[in-house]
């Protein structure tokens, strides 16, 4: 395992009153997460922000009613990842409950459209004619300055829906909800696009029951918060209590076995119990799979899986893309390889690497360059950009991951400022962005992007660090804790599942499947053992037994022959010494 500082969560004074009928545990871990009232720990849906607080949601609810009323056609535009996935069969499901009937979705291709509303777009829907009404993009458009001109010159009108951040120009769309654009109030700025389009909905449905015009039986928005709760956390946006509210209800509804067949087949197909499931299942259980088919061939797929009524019909696309997700794994695998050698190639140590790392390979595929750049990262801990030729030949895709301390998309603003041109297109988040460049400039711009991470950080932000909370006391040590913190999610995105460190005699060790190391530990107070497992550690490890382990880890349960005992699953773990 890669050196790492390990530090531990600041504990926030609890003098305070709140939270006086949780365990203490609970307590102490809710407070080191930012919650200051119990109310942040309520999760009914009457704690939402408000869907008015949306700029622009009055005009795209106007424009939706027009739709339903006059039976116009009407497109969703979508994205080809779990949030863009989902999103679309929130916006599918959702307008065929409040009464449209003509509608139907467009996913592009990550291959040969590339992200979001394109011109191209446009003009293969007028050759195949297929003009709708209305088009809605969904977690995209934002950007889609181009894409929206070219619809309009067409007469087709327009509303995005989407939540990344706003470049220079906006489109000029009839309608634009984003909680990112410029002078929206709404508070909860981390809203994933299924989070955004489901508010289009909500707001929609109060809009057509005040006018009279709402279909009976009264439609339930709450059937689809099982999809908003996969999309929220596939798309690995900041778990605020927002964003909280929507993952805790869309799981209660998975756990009592009422989410969409899709779902569950997913579930199903990847050996996981629905009623028992967590938010980590949503990120890497359903997530991957459902991201499998916009990685590898068409997101329509997944879409289709979502969108079935019958289980057995869902059960034969989750088979589908299950198959996909296996075919990734094995491509990534031969990828992260290439990537050792190519890092290996430059002769340098860690210490010797670029700040910001830019790595191409022309054998590399398009749709796991993502993953590839999040594999990097986590070994080096440095910016990773991973990049694939594109179909023309001409150009090449990258696709960023980012530390702590930088933010990706506005490094790359950097670049683009100092070298105007240099990348045709870029975009994206905080912690992960993608951009577009001719294959002769990318020399360029590994030099730019070094120079604009070397400006951002410090050699300090580059050393890797694991952040805990602490020890657990041997009492603590429970399959009960186990438990009790499962429960006590969703954890996500800055809102971090709970991770504990502290020192062990290792009573034993062995490697298990290959590359996962089995322990058996013995708490450093000498009071019991417990179980514990460290997944990929490769075969090759320091024997433990002879200096015992500073171990990070997360307390969990393992069922074996009947028997479910408290198992550790280890993150990191180092010799206590030499």
């Amino acid at each position: 395992m890669t050196p790492k500082k390990i530090l531990r969560r600041p504990q926030p004074d609890l003098l305070n009153g709140w939270g006086q009928n949780l365990p203490p545990l609970l307590r102490r871990l809710y407070a080191a997460r930012g919650v200051t009232s119990d109310d942040q720990l309520s999760y009914t849906l009457k704690h939402l922000a408000s869907p008015l607080a949306l700029r622009g949601i009055d005009r795209a609810v106007e424009l939706l009613a027009q739709a339903i009323a006059g039976q116009q056609r009407v497109m969703i535009l979508g994205d080809f990842d779990a949030d863009g996935a989902t999103s679309t069969a929130v916006a599918m499901l959702g307008l065929s409950m409040l009464g449209l009937k003509s509608i139907d979705f467009r996913v592009p291709s990550r291959f040969s459209d590339g992200y979001g509303l394109t011109p191209g777009i446009i003009h293969r829907l007028q050759d195949e004619g297929e003009l709708p009404d209305l088009l809605v993009t969904v977690d995209n458009g934002i950007s889609a300055v181009e894409g929206v001109r070219a619809a309009k010159e067409l007469g087709i009108r327009v509303v995005v829906t989407d939540h990344h951040l706003a470049g220079d120009t906006l489109p000029e769309a009839d309608a634009i909800v984003n909680p990112n654009q410029p002078g929206c109030p709404f508070l909860s700025k981390h809203a994933a696009g299924v989070g955004v389009m489901f508010y289009v909905l909500t707001a929609l449905r109060k809009h057509l029951r005040e006018q009279g015009r709402l279909p009976e039986p009264q439609p339930n928005l709450g059937t689809l918060l099982d999809l908003v709760a996969l999309g929220t956390v596939a798309d690995v946006v900041p778990l605020d209590h927002n964003n909280r509210i929507f993952v805790e209800q869309g799981l209660r509804r998975i756990r009592q076995g009422e989410a969409r067949p899709g779902i569950l087949a997913l579930l199903e197909v990847a050996g996981r119990d629905h009623t028992a499931i967590s938010s980590t299942d949503l990120g890497f259980v359903v997530g991957p799979r459902l991201n499998a088919a916009g990685r590898l061939d068409d997101m329509s797929i997944g879409i289709a899986c979502l969108l079935a009524d019958s289980p057995d019909e869902a059960r034969r696309l989750a088979r589908e893309l299950d198959t996909f997700n296996r075919e990734r794994r094995t491509i990534e695998k031969d990828m992260k390889a290439q990537a050792q050698d190519l890092l290996a190639s430059m002769s340098l140590d860690v210490e010797g690497l670029p700040w910001g790392l830019a790595l191409f390979d022309p054998d590399w595929h398009q749709g796991v360059i993502g993953i590839l750049a999040a594999r990097i990262r986590e070994q080096t801990h440095r910016p990773t950009v991973a990049f694939a030729a594109d179909d023309n030949g001409e150009d090449i895709k990258g696709s960023a991951r980012s530390i702590p301390g930088l933010h990706i998309r506005d490094a790359l603003a950097v670049v683009d400022a100092r070298h105007p041109g240099l990348m045709k297109k870029f975009g994206g988040h905080a912690m992960a962005a993608g951009m577009t460049l001719a294959r002769a400039d990318l020399d360029t711009f590994c030099e730019a992007f070094d120079k604009a991470v070397r400006d951002t950080l410090t050699a300090e932000d580059l050393e890797a660090a694991i952040v805990t909370d602490g020890p657990l006391t041997s009492q603590e040590l429970s399959l009960d804790t186990a438990t009790l913190l499962k429960r006590a999610g969703p954890w996500g995105q800055h809102f971090p599942e709970p991770l504990f460190d502290g020192e062990f005699r290792v009573v034993s060790q062995r490697i298990v499947g290959e590359n996962h190391l089995k322990l058996v530990l013995q708490p450093a107070d000498g009071n019991g053992i417990v179980d514990g497992i460290a997944f990929n550690t490769g075969p090759e490890v320091p024997d433990y037994t002879r200096t015992g382990a500073r171990v990070v880890y997360k307390p969990d349960s393992n069922t074996f022959r009947g028997r479910t005992n408290l198992q550790l699953l280890v993150d990191y773990l180092e010799p206590l010494s030499s």
